[in-house]
C-alpha cells in the first residue's frame, strides 16, 4: 500500500516583537550597527524622531522623513540615490510608519550596480526575481494596525504619470524584524484607524479565498477577521482606549501574517486600478468590494466554504449583509457606483483585476 504524503507548510522568517514599550527592542537589534530611519512628515511633531534618537545615539547617520502616501517614482528616485550614493555604508533601516513608510524602506534597501534608481525599475519591470547587487537590514515598526507589511516581503511601487505600479518581492525584502509597539499608534486620527484596520481584514478575508491558503494561514486569518469584527467599531469611537489599540494591532499581525504565506487575491487587484483610476486610499479601496468579492467565492471551494462558514454561517447572502453592515457602520460605501464606477467600467476593472497576479490568486479567478 503507498502512503500518500499530503504536508502543508508556512514560513516566515521575522523575528516578531510584539507589546507596549517594545520600540525599546530597537537599541538591541541595531547594536555595532549603523542605522538610516525611515518615517513620515509627522513624526517627528509627534516626538517620534526624538524618541529613537535617544534610543540610538550616534548609530543614527540618516534620516528620511518625507514619506508620502502610495510611494511614488517621481519622489523615490531622488531618495533612494542620494541613499545609496552618501550612505552605502549603512547597516541597517529602519522604517517607522504606515505602510507607505515601509514599502519605500524596502525599496531602498535593494541596491543596483549602478546604484541608479532606473536599474532597478528595470529589474521590477520584468516580474521576475532577481539577486541585487547588494542589500540592507530591515527592521519594520508599524505606526497603524493594518499594513501586515512588517511581517511580508511585498512591497508597491507607484508610478501615477504612466498610471502603473510595480510589485517588489525578494528574499531580503523579508524585515530581519518587526516591532509591533501599541503605544505607538494612539495617536492615529479615527479615519486613518478605519482605512488600516479594513486594510487588515482585507488582508485576512484574502489569504482565505485563495489558491495558496492552507490550515496554518486559515488560524491566523480567522483570528484576525474574528478580532477586528469586534474591536475596530468600538476603537474608532475610543481611539485612546489602550487595550483596544494593542488587540487592533494584534489582529492587524495576524493578519499580516495569514497573507504572508498566500499573497493577497482580488480585492486588492481591483484596489490597484482604483487608487490609480479614482485616487481612493489603499485601505477603503482594497475592502468596499469585499461583500462582493466574497460572493464570488461562495461556492468555488469546499474548504474554502467551510472556512468562510466558520465565520458567517452558511448562509451567502446573510454573509455579505453581515460584512456589509460592518463597512456601513464604519462610513465605508460598498457599491462601485458609489466611487463614481458605472457598471461597464466595473466590469471591466473586475476583469483586468481577474487577470493581474494577485486576482489569479483567487479562487473564482474567471471574467464575469
Amino acid at each position: 500500500m503507498k502512503l500518500i504524503i499530503m504536508t502543508n507548510t508556512f514560513y516566515n522568517p521575522v523575528a516578531t516583537y510584539y507589546g507596549y514599550g517594545g520600540l525599546a527592542h530597537l537599541r538591541e537589534l541595531t547594536e555595532n550597527e549603523t542605522v538610516t530611519l525611515v518615517t513620515f512628515p509627522e513624526a517627528r511633531k509627534l516626538g517620534l524622531i526624538e524618541k529613537i534618537e535617544l534610543l540610538l545615539g550616534d548609530r543614527l547617520i540618516h534620516i528620511i522623513e518625507d514619506v508620502q502616501p502610495n510611494p511614488d517614482v517621481s519622489h523615490l528616485k531622488n531618495t533612494y540615490e542620494h541613499f545609496w550614493n552618501n550612505f552605502s555604508e549603512c547597516d541597517t533601516i529602519v522604517a517607522v510608519g504606515g505602510g507607505s513608510s515601509i514599502d519605500t524602506a524596502k525599496a531602498l534597501i535593494v541596491g543596483t550596480e549602478t546604484k541608479s534608481f532606473e536599474s532597478l525599475l528595470e529589474l521590477l519591470a520584468t516580474g521576475k526575481k532577481f539577486t541585487p547587487a547588494s542589500s540592507k537590514k530591515l527592521i519594520a515598526v508599524p505606526t497603524t494596525a493594518g499594513t501586515g507589511s512588517e511581517v511580508t516581503p511585498w512591497a508597491t511601487i507607484w508610478d501615477n504619470k504612466q498610471q502603473k505600479k510595480y510589485s517588489l518581492h525578494l528574499d531580503c525584502t523579508w524585515p530581519t524584524a518587526a516591532i509591533i509597539d501599541p503605544d505607538l499608534m494612539l495617536t492615529i486620527p479615527r479615519s486613518i484607524t478605519i482605512a488600516t484596520g479594513l486594510d487588515a481584514l482585507s488582508h485576512a478575508l484574502e489569504s482565505i479565498w485563495n489558491v495558496n491558503a492552507n490550515p496554518i494561514s486559515d488560524i491566523f486569518a480567522i483570528s484576525a477577521i474574528q478580532e477586528i469584527f469586534d474591536v475596530l467599531p468600538e476603537l474608532s469611537e475610543d481611539l485612546l482606549n489602550a487595550d483596544l489599540r494593542s488587540r487592533m494591532a494584534l489582529a492587524a499581525m495576524k493578519a499580516g501574517l495569514a497573507f504572508s504565506n498566500t499573497k493577497t487575491a482580488l480585492a486588492h487587484s481591483i484596489s490597484y486600478e482604483m487608487t490609480l483610476r479614482h485616487g481612493l486610499t489603499h485601505g477603503i479601496a482594497c475592502s468596499f468590494t469585499l461583500p462582493y468579492v466574497l460572493g464570488l467565492a461562495w461556492g468555488k471551494n469546499k474548504s474554502r466554504d467551510a472556512v468562510l462558514e466558520k465565520i458567517f454561517g452558511n448562509d451567502v447572502q446573510k454573509a455579505q449583509i453581515k460584512l456589509s453592515s460592518f463597512l456601513h457602520l464604519l462610513g465605508v460605501k460598498t457599491e462601485f457606483s458609489d466611487y463614481n464606477v458605472r457598471e461597464e467600467e466595473k466590469i471591466e476593472i473586475v476583469n483586468y483585476a481577474m487577470q493581474g497576479a494577485r486576482g489569479k490568486n483567487f479562487i473564482g479567478a474567471t471574467c464575469i
